[in-house]
């Protein structure tokens, strides 16, 4: 069995409002960075995950994010698996 690092990167739904990114935005305006605008808050996690394959350490991250992680009404995400872990 192999570690599997896994990156997560959560986001709330495009069509949804995101209030945190909202103050995020107002927030830089008033310290005067007027120049960004349409700020999304979201998490990124990594985590290392025991596995036979790569596939089946993606398909246990998926399992991951829909039980947990992620809201599956408000957000979205996106799992990226790298190669085993050097021990």
């Amino acid at each position: 069995m192999s570690a599997f690092r896994v990156e997560v990167r959560v986001m709330p739904r495009a069509a949804l409002l995101d209030p945190q990114g909202q103050a995020v935005e107002h927030a830089l305006h008033a310290l005067g960075f007027g120049e960004v605008a349409q700020v999304r808050m979201g998490k990124h996690l990594v985590l290392e995950v025991k596995a036979a394959t790569r596939d089946e350490a993606l398909a246990r991250a998926r399992a991951m994010c829909d039980r947990l992680l992620a809201n599956p009404v408000t957000e979205d995400y996106d799992v990226v698996v790298g190669g085993g872990a050097a021990r």
